[in-house]
């Protein structure tokens, strides 16, 4: 643990950086990949499973943003807070704790869509055999989506203990199993797009079960040990995790609000939507590369003392987000193809595509900076502000997209120019009020001796 801990709080912040997030960014590279297979497979089922499959998949990624960076974040942070301060019983008690919250979390999104998803689905404009295809989708999905919590709350743990490379393995190794388990179960077992709902809980429980016996084997900085759940490890996780999750939730409603409005101009703007949402979400993991050693290296220096330290990190880290995020958003959208291409050779639906990217694209950068911001702040415990930021772009999107369906004017460019511009809002008013608020320069303690 001491020698996590000295190259946290003492190494070069770039060196540093790029340590803990290049496995960060191979596991986003695969998580990425395993949604680009799924929805790869579920586009030859054809276009009715794809728009089925867009009104699920917000509510998957709503459910691995609360299982790895909400309540996942609010649990790194903890750690490497425990971490900094040496205090490795601290940091045992935080994974007790965690797991407990990460059982009732999934317990209750199973109930959630297994028992009210079909009013969920239809108020978001799905319907027939698209409504089918989506409950067929999501029952299994969230039947085993308690293996996702898992997976997320123990790669938590060890990024926050400044271990991303295990996590990275794991997720290869889901990666692995699930591409060919997807094709046997949608294809040759005939199951169709419920195959696709089956696949990904399985594959996701082979890489929990991985992480969890690196817990067990006490080789880790924290070890799963028989004890108790005390308050003191349960009340910040559900404190900031609360908090995170808030802003997961709106980041996923704007999505939910946005395919509301875009489903009722057409099923092939629905499923053109759906692909171009589809890589917003999907750059979220890369921004979590990033976010993820974020979190470590800025808590283990709150804990150690050295807060003006963790907050040089946080800008370094969210800057370079920004700008590899970006750079993705500005190259589909003057080549939107190299994506859209992946899942539809519909003409109408490449267009509609196209257009999301052409008017959103430009704007994936303050996208990236406000989001891995967020991320810093958990470490920080300075999450009001992001939270809030979130919060002014769904009402910006609420506002312009329900206003303009009030005023009879939704076309999919005015609704898509709502979106950018709520995504720039995002990311300057993150940014500006962390760095006039809580971020403001102070002056570090000095950082006690391992083992004081």
């Amino acid at each position: 643990m001491t020698s996590a801990r000295s190259r946290l709080i003492d190494g070069p912040i770039g060196p540093t950086l790029v340590w803990l997030a290049a496995p960060n960014m191979l596991a986003a590279f695969v998580q990425s990949l395993i949604s680009v297979v799924e929805g790869w497979l579920i586009g030859g089922l054809g276009i009715i499973a794809l728009a089925g499959a867009a009104l699920v998949f917000p509510l998957f990624m709503l459910t691995t943003m609360w299982s790895a960076g909400a309540i996942g974040g609010a649990v790194a942070g903890a750690t490497a807070r425990a971490l900094g301060a040496d205090d490795r019983a601290q940091g045992e008690a935080v994974l007790r704790a965690a797991l407990v919250i990460a059982l009732a979390g999934a317990a209750g999104m199973a109930v959630l869509i297994v028992g009210f998803g079909a009013v969920l689905f239809m108020a978001l404009g799905g319907d027939g055999a698209v409504l089918q295809a989506a409950l067929a989708y999501s029952r299994p999905l969230f039947v085993g989506i308690v293996a996702v919590w898992l997976f997320n709350i123990a790669a938590s743990v060890l990024r926050g203990s400044g271990d991303t490379t295990r996590p990275a393995i794991a997720l290869i190794v889901i990666a692995t199993v699930h591409a060919p388990l997807a094709w046997v179960l949608i294809h040759t077992a005939g199951l169709g797009i419920a195959g696709a709902g089956f696949a990904m809980p399985i594959a996701y429980a082979v890489g929990a079960a991985m992480l969890f016996v690196r817990l067990r084997s006490g080789r880790a900085a924290v070890t799963l040990r028989r004890g108790g759940v005390p308050i003191s490890a349960t009340m910040p996780i559900l404190r900031n995790g609360s908090l995170a999750a808030a802003q997961s939730a709106m980041t996923v409603g704007m999505s939910l609000v946005v395919t509301a409005i875009v489903g009722r101009l057409g099923i092939e703007w629905l499923a053109g939507y759906g692909i171009g949402a589809r890589l917003e979400f999907l750059v979220i993991p890369i921004i979590f590369g990033i976010g993820g050693a974020l979190i470590a290296m800025t808590g283990a220096n709150v804990g150690a003392g050295r807060r003006q330290r963790a907050v040089r990190v946080a800008w370094t880290g969210g800057l370079t987000a920004a700008a590899i995020v970006g750079a993705i958003g500005i190259l589909v959208a003057l080549w939107p193809g190299l994506w859209v291409g992946l899942f539809s050779t519909d003409p109408a639906t490449v267009a509609a595509a196209g257009l999301y990217f052409r008017l959103v694209g430009p704007f994936y950068g303050f996208f990236g900076l406000g989001l891995c911001l967020y991320f810093a702040s958990q470490g920080l415990d300075s999450l009001v502000w992001p939270v809030i930021g979130t919060a002014l772009r769904l009402v910006v999107v609420l506002v312009g997209g329900f206003g303009l369906l009030a005023l009879d004017s939704a076309t999919p460019t005015r609704v898509f120019m709502v979106v950018a511009a709520a995504m720039a809002l995002y990311g300057l008013f993150v940014a500006a009020a962390l760095r006039l608020g809580p971020w403001r320069p102070v002056t570090d303690r000095p950082v006690p001796s391992a083992g004081a």
